[in-house]
């Protein structure tokens, strides 16, 4: 092993970046390695597929520290590093150069891959997907000489490039597997709702439908060929049908896999010194009893703090809820809590969901699961207070926008 062992994280996204950042906020004085496949230093991802990729915000805005900040707090960042092994033994990871480098303690940031299509013409010029910069460039790029584009998948990755696709100017239609978009993630009654602000900015959303083939002419994507024999021409193809957690380091080097990498409530992993934040960790949640795994923003913002407090040996947990948020159009959303298909039992509506200004909140025996405010803003604290409290509210006074959310709290922590 290293004579010196460093603290080592794994993957220079937002979560491997704040989790350095975490370390020397906690005042950890030792060597840390951040080691990143990309070019790029550490950036966020929402703007990829709302603000820069509509050309409303600079790419700078996207970077997690200024350029200068890894030599300023001594985080040894090496980008374009492929790691290709970890030795939990020897405490040593491998990088492709057939370098070591050994770890007192190792973090695993490693994040998600797109998932790609399997049918004939997936390969072709103009199938477009989008993770990182050089993706989003791309897909700008094409908004630019493109007339009409097709989007197989209404996930948030597919609604929100169709809605910055409209913003451009192109026809657009989306494709979708289930009978309305988003219907896994929100259920139909709030499903509904974003299927009607798509077809009313003008896209032509066709749900319940499957993909046989893309089709290319001069080996470049011309048109896309349903299972009913159907074709849609169009000028390229954007894929957005989730993405997968990069475990394969994980899983070869022998730590528990399943869904992503599989860690306590604390971060660890089960190879002693090596924990696991982000979109590829499978944490155990306290406040759901269980392991979950996020794949949004907040949680590679938010769950590296407690991972890095770990590896320092603080006595510390993750138990903050999900939360995510997407721009379309006019819409703005944000989701607090977490809601799984099969696990409420009632939507309760508060506001108007035909003027897209309201709050849904998703229930089970009374108690509030998740709260999802659209164009409704300053509420996520007492969503999430909602949420935490654990316990059974009113739904008529859910539903009444005259009773303050707080209210409903204090009414609720009264009768138990």
């Amino acid at each position: 092993m290293a004579a010196n062992p460093a603290f080592v994280i794994v993957g220079a996204g937002l979560a491997g970046a704040k989790a350095a950042e975490t370390l020397r906020e906690e005042g950890f004085d030792g060597p840390i390695a951040l080691l990143g496949e990309e070019s790029e230093r550490p950036y966020e991802r929402p703007p990829l597929s709302k603000g820069y990729l509509q050309g409303k915000e600079e790419r700078e805005t996207a970077f997690v520290h200024p350029s200068g900040w890894y030599a300023e707090h001594d985080v040894d960042l090496r980008l374009g590093t492929t790691v290709t092994a970890i030795d939990p033994a020897a405490h040593e990871v491998a990088l492709a150069d057939g370098s070591r480098v050994g770890y007192a303690k190792l973090l695993l940031t490693t994040g998600s891959s797109p998932r790609r299509l399997s049918l004939p013409g997936a390969d072709l010029d103009g199938v477009l997907q989008l993770r990182r910069f050089a993706d989003s460039d791309r897909i700008k790029e094409t908004f630019g000489s493109a007339s009409r584009v097709v989007v197989i998948g209404a996930g948030w990755i597919g609604l929100e490039t169709a809605a910055a696709a409209r913003a451009a100017g192109l026809e657009v239609t989306v494709l979708e597997t289930a009978e309305l978009p988003l219907l896994h993630v929100l259920g139909r009654e709030a499903a509904q709702i974003f299927a009607r602000l798509h077809t009313d900015h003008g896209v032509e959303l066709r749900c319940g439908v499957k993909v046989s083939e893309i089709t290319g002419t001069g080996g470049r994507a011309t048109g896309v060929v349903l299972a009913d024999g159907s074709r849609l021409d169009t000028d390229a193809v954007i894929v957005g049908v989730g993405i997968s957690p990069n475990t394969q380091l994980a899983a070869a080097a022998g730590l528990d896999v399943d869904n992503g990498i599989r860690v306590d409530a604390h971060l660890r992993t089960s190879q002693p010194d090596i924990h696991a934040a982000g979109d590829v960790a499978n944490a155990f949640h306290p406040l759901l009893g269980k392991h979950i795994r996020v794949e949004h923003w907040a949680n590679a913002l938010n769950q590296p703090r407690t991972a890095a407090k770990t590896m320092l040996g603080e006595d510390v947990t993750y138990d903050r809820v999900p939360y995510f948020f997407t721009d379309q159009y006019d819409l703005g959303m944000e989701y607090t809590g977490y809601a799984e298909p099969g696990a409420y039992d009632q939507v309760v509506f508060r506001g108007s969901t035909d003027t897209r200004e309201f709050i849904a909140f998703w229930l089970a025996g009374g108690r509030v699961l998740a709260g999802m405010n659209v164009n409704v803003w300053d509420v996520t604290d007492p969503i999430r207070d909602l949420v935490t409290s654990g316990r059974s509210v009113d739904p008529n006074e859910l539903a009444d926008p005259n009773v303050p959310l707080p209210d409903l709290l204090e009414r609720a922590e009264r009768t138990g």
